[in-house]
């Protein structure tokens, strides 16, 4: 009741404009709300059993968690890649809004969220991909520990430790507390048993490729399963890893004054998933818990929720005043029971992926259908990433004898400049209908919502689409905001050993 109480006064503050770090703080922080961000790492949202997944008992902990609070079944994030993922969920900027449209770091003088805290009397903790997760070059964490000193990532004991450290630092400091952690799990490459990543611990529990519940947007193949056996180990581990760190956050007696949320950077690293626009390439399993303000075992259904909401719902949870001009709203009111408007279509994006290559993709989707704009796509432009492995092989092999796998490679390589789902009969992607009679009406609305996404954030890929039936207007307007194609140089040919 206390909390509730609290909550409702800051948001009376932040909507007169009064709230402040100066106004109406005690140096107690056991009165101040703290914050708990903890992210997986390539995590496909099915795998969580609370998310319908198909393996029994993969996530005991988080499943468990999600009991504890709520859980949003519309959530994604607005990029599928996991630096400007991380980087729209610091700012509350959409990528082509701060800057950080791949690889790089925002515009100088982008406000985030680090800073923000730390400027109303928060220690900021960070575990875990640091430089990811630091999108500007004037952030400064207060404790931070990396790859390397967590078990390259994946080590469960060493996340507990270094939680609790953190924890101790926060109470002698009498300070509250804004912590990300970032599991490294399950991002490649996957836990092998018989190869340990260095550093790393085995998983709790490890899979066989017969326990696999194989993706209904990939090809049940002997190779695939191989691969995301592995890939259920990594996940049973950063589940552990959770379970530790909820752990230490009991331990330090936080945990009845902290918001601690949930959620994937991206989907699954294989193909038809990571670095892509597609529904499974950015749905992520969010999950909220803040005893006294949040109901236990609640669900949202019905809204969608997205990374650039997450720093608002912050700043409101907290009572933080913050940046004005942020293009996500808080899902405070939400995670009060009540209903929101404006809360009917999520809107994701694609612009520069790992090695450069810009591939930029668009999307608007609603409880129904997906739209996907792809500038790049323009029957020569070969799409490549890091995220293929065992699954794409298998595929390929698969795609010589058969016909439905093959189309799926030559898609999957080259795309085509417009795709619209039924999410709701199709959420696999599997079927195209933007050249379907029936869904004409269901295709220009969903195009309208974006060209005016589109207009109302600056997208530079605008020209693009407005243009998108003419290749030459299209061709400037990705010269324009991405420069020349970055090609791939050619293999260096092997030096003959014989003599001249």
């Amino acid at each position: 009741m206390m909390l509730r109480r609290f909550m409702l006064f800051c948001s009376v503050l932040n909507c007169l404009g009064l709230a402040s770090p100066a106004i109406g703080w005690s140096a107690d922080a056991a009165e101040r709300p703290n914050i708990l961000l903890f992210t997986a790492d390539d995590l496909h949202a099915e795998s969580l059993g609370v998310f319908r997944g198909g393996v029994k008992d993969l996530t005991p902990n988080l499943d468990r968690f999600a009991k504890q609070g709520m859980l949003f079944d519309r959530a994604h994030v607005n990029v599928g890649i996991c630096v400007p993922s991380r980087a729209v969920i610091a700012t509350g900027l959409y990528s082509h809004r701060s800057g950080a449209m791949g690889f790089m770091k925002a515009k100088n003088g982008t406000p985030e969220v680090v800073t923000t805290f730390q400027t109303a009397g928060y220690l900021a903790g960070v575990l875990g991909k640091v430089d990811h997760s630091s999108p500007t070059r004037a952030m400064r964490w207060d404790y931070s520990f990396d790859q390397k000193e967590l078990g390259n990532g994946r080590n469960p004991g060493i996340y507990y430790e270094r939680s609790r450290a953190f924890f101790e630092q926060c109470k002698s400091a009498k300070k509250p507390f804004y912590f990300m952690v970032n599991s490294h799990d399950p991002h490649r490459p996957y836990c092998n048993p018989k190869k340990l990543t260095k550093g790393a611990a085995m998983p709790s529990r490890v899979y066989e490729p017969s326990e696999v519940a194989v993706p209904g947007f990939l090809p049940d193949l002997p190779g695939v399963r191989d691969e995301l056996a592995q890939y259920l180990n990594s996940t049973r581990r950063l589940d552990d890893t959770f379970g530790r760190v909820m752990d230490a956050l009991d331990e330090s007696g936080f945990a009845d004054n902290t918001l601690v949320v949930f959620l994937s950077d991206n989907g699954i690293a294989v193909p038809f998933a990571k670095c892509n626009a597609w529904f499974h390439s950015t749905r992520t399993p969010l999950l909220a818990r803040w005893p006294g303000v949040v109901e236990q075992g609640a669900a949202n259904r019905a809204a969608f929720v997205s990374g650039v909401d997450l720093f608002p719902t912050f700043l409101d949870a907290a009572g933080v005043a913050g940046p004005a001009d942020l293009d996500g709203r808080s899902i405070l009111p939400l995670l009060n029971g009540s209903e929101q408007d404006g809360r009917e279509y999520v809107f994701t994006q694609i612009d520069g992926k790992a090695g450069g290559d810009n591939v930029p993709m668009r999307c608007v989707q609603n409880a129904k259908f997906g739209y996907i704009y792809n500038p790049f796509s323009d029957g020569k432009h070969l799409y490549r990433n890091n995220n293929e492995g065992k699954s794409m092989a298998a595929m390929n092999q698969a795609a010589k004898t058969d016909p439905a796998i093959a189309a799926r490679v030559q898609l999957f390589r080259y795309r085509v400049p417009e795709e619209f789902y039924n999410l709701e009969t199709d959420p696999d992607c599997l079927n195209n209908l933007i050249d379907s009679s029936e869904h004409c009406e269901a295709i220009e609305a969903l195009q309208a919502k974006l060209r005016d996404w589109m207009e109302t954030t600056s997208d530079p890929m605008l020209a693009a689409f407005q243009n998108r039936s003419n290749r030459n207007l299209v061709d400037q307007a990705l010269l324009k905001t991405y420069g020349p194609p970055k090609e791939k140089p050619a293999k260096r040919q092997k030096k003959s050993k014989k003599k001249a």
